[in-house]
């Protein structure tokens, strides 16, 4: 999976009753659009991610 800086992420609740979680890519680390990700969730939360097979990009509308 690609992504660039500002796409959406969607990462899956991998248990039953889990939330997905919602965040936006900060920032690339990886070469070409690779993980990881530098993520800030909606709820606030930062974190570097190298997402799994749960996860979903959404790409920013183009300006």
């Amino acid at each position: 999976m690609k992504a660039t800086q500002g796409d959406r992420i969607i990462v899956h609740g991998r248990t039953v009753g889990a939330s997905d979680r919602h965040g936006e890519i900060l920032e690339v680390r990886g070469a070409d659009g690779a993980p990881p990700y530098f993520v800030r969730f909606d709820d606030g939360h930062e974190s570097v991610l190298f997402p799994g097979g749960d996860f979903q990009v959404e790409r920013r509308p183009e300006s």
